[in-house]
């Protein structure tokens, strides 16, 4: 069912609706008004030709009337015996040479008529004339149209022809829309795929459906989004691999500065190295996340088959350094089947557990609540962020105020999970039901209780 929503101001939709009703409306006026000026020239001919033939019939009988008038009868006009009662729209006045009225019709206004008419059609003060002299100048016989009938003929049909628009008006317009609406529909599928692509989903979008005059623009949407594509498979590969094959020299060069701070004896020598693997340490998770953010920016972040991630989440939390800090909480049946890979699940929950670990109180506990709804989130104590440092919290390399350990990627990538799988990253501080803290939230996709 077509629902005749406002599009917005600038819309295309608007635009031919608003245009092609009101091009039909102005076409319609221009048609009534020619045909009103075609319709007075025609009702003009019409009554002319009425006003002419009443003079012609009146005229014999007006002379035989004359003729046997009876010599004693009073002097004045007289009227020609009628029918029935009825409404005179034509009246006549017989007159002679001197210009007394000698016979006239039921309705007729002396007033109407000029004194001395000429012969042939006229127009007096109100009214439309035709007037005939006969018989030597003695019968002066003069036909008069009813004030203002011609006009009001003109005007009812005018008006029969305009009130079509009233009607047509609101028909138009949504008529119009409707039909610019459901010419439009591949334009507005054509606009919500171009919508649905982000980072990862680059595929090209469907141009057979369609019109000529949209299809370039899809083509070179296509063309675009291409190149994009390459251009962000050529960074991805550089990062994994670039993270990859850092992997092997800095687990072998923190070996040996292990290896050699414990050969060493106590002394400036054995700091060195001592900070020395504390920039490598920090170098190898470095590099993990660097895999694990071109895990999340590729494709693979939604499984074909549906997956437990409960015990996704208890291997997560196992191999925690501080997992005794940390609280879980889960439904019933302990089993949530979900459409997200298991694998950035996995990355997901320990930036976010991490994270809660190391930048949240350390006297007090994680807590970490998987809903039967598929809400995850991670809860931790500590102060009350601003508004501006929870906007700063998913920049990449950002780390706030906060002295912990750290690389400023771990919410970047769960983000990035996130925006991957069609989600959102939530934060909200203080905690709901604490009067501090921070609560990261996210909804899992496609997740759904099952039997155990």
């Amino acid at each position: 069912m077509t629902r005749f929503a406002l599009p917005p101001r600038g819309s295309l939709q608007r635009r031919l609706a608003l245009s092609l009703t009101g091009g039909v409306m102005a076409l319609w006026l221009l048609a009534t008004l020619g045909a009103g000026l075609l319709l007075r020239h025609e009702i003009d001919e019409v009554f002319d030709s009425a006003l002419q033939e009443v003079v012609q019939r009146v005229l014999p009988l007006a002379y035989t009337e004359v003729l046997n008038r009876d010599a004693d009868a009073e002097p004045g006009p007289q009227q020609i015996a009628s029918v029935g009662a009825h409404r005179e729209y034509i009246t006549y006045v017989v007159r002679d040479a001197a210009g007394r009225s000698l016979l006239q019709s039921h309705d007729a206004d002396p007033a109407q008529f000029p004194p001395n008419p000429a012969h042939g059609f006229s127009d007096g003060p109100s009214s439309r004339l035709y007037t005939e002299v006969a018989v030597s100048g003695t019968l002066v016989v003069t036909a008069a149209e009813r004030p203002g009938h011609r006009q009001n003929a003109v005007r009812d049909a005018i008006k029969v022809l305009a009130w079509p628009l009233l009607l047509l008006l609101p028909l138009g317009i949504a008529g119009t829309w409707a039909l610019v609406a459901f010419s439009l529909r591949p334009v507005v599928a054509f606009r919500r795929e171009i919508e649905a692509r982000g980072d990862g989903h680059l595929a090209p979008v469907a141009v057979a459906a369609l019109p000529s005059e949209i299809a370039p623009v899809a083509e070179a949407v296509n063309a675009l989004m291409a190149r994009m594509r390459r251009l962000l498979d050529a960074e991805r590969s550089f990062t994994a691999n670039s993270a990859h094959e850092l992997r092997t020299p800095v687990a072998a060069a923190l070996a040996q500065t292990q290896r050699l701070r414990a050969e060493l004896p106590e002394g400036p020598a054995r700091a060195r190295t001592k900070e020395i693997e504390t920039a490598l340490q920090r170098l190898a998770r470095l590099s993990e996340k660097l895999l694990q953010l071109a895990k999340a920016e590729g494709g693979g972040l939604l499984s074909e088959v549906p997956q437990d991630l409960v015990p996704v989440l208890a291997l997560v939390l196992h191999h925690l350094e501080d997992q005794g800090r940390v609280e879980l909480s889960l439904p019933a049946e302990e089993r949530f089947v979900s459409t997200l890979d298991i694998d950035a699940f996995a990355i997901l929950a320990r930036n976010l557990i991490e994270n809660a670990l190391k930048h949240g109180s350390p006297t007090r506990v994680v807590r970490v609540s998987l809903t039967q709804d598929g809400s995850f989130s991670v809860t931790s104590a500590g102060p009350v962020l601003s508004q501006e440092v929870l906007d700063g919290m998913t920049h990449r390399f950002t780390r706030g105020t906060t002295m912990a350990d750290g690389s400023g990627l771990g919410l970047s990538i769960v983000q990035t999970i996130m925006r991957g799988v069609g989600g959102e990253l939530a934060f909200c501080s203080p905690a709901p039901g604490q009067a501090d803290g921070l609560e990261v939230q996210v909804q899992l996709p496609g997740l759904k209780p099952t039997a155990g």
